[in-house]
């Protein structure tokens, strides 16, 4: 298993859910992972609904695991992250290029 190596770039949306908080709210701990998405480096965009990732595969599992232990520290002792990633081996794309693909198509 250790020689199948993980794809070199993906795409990944997630929206991550502290679970029990005292408050329904949960702006302060969203903009602690985005402090945190900020310093990793990573091409991010944050949505209404999640963020999505953009590099290789390790580096970004890593951020969002990084995520749910920064919040960890902070007393939220448990969370549920749903995230969808994406792959491709025929060419490199970023999530700006699917975006403007499509508003491209929409200009016709």
């Amino acid at each position: 298993m250790a020689s199948i190596p993980t794809p070199p770039h993906c795409t990944a949306d997630f929206c991550l859910i502290p679970i029990g908080t005292s408050s329904p709210s949960v702006s302060a701990q969203i903009a602690d992972v985005q402090r945190l998405i900020e310093k990793s480096g990573l091409k991010y965009v944050m949505h209404s609904a999640g963020t999505t990732l953009e590099g290789s595969w390790d580096e970004v599992h890593r951020v969002i695991g990084q995520a749910h232990t920064l919040l960890h520290q902070q007393g939220i002792v448990r969370i549920q992250t749903d995230i969808r990633v994406g792959s491709r081996t025929d060419k490199v794309q970023s999530f700006e290029d699917k975006v403007a693909k499509v508003q491209e198509l929409l200009k016709q």
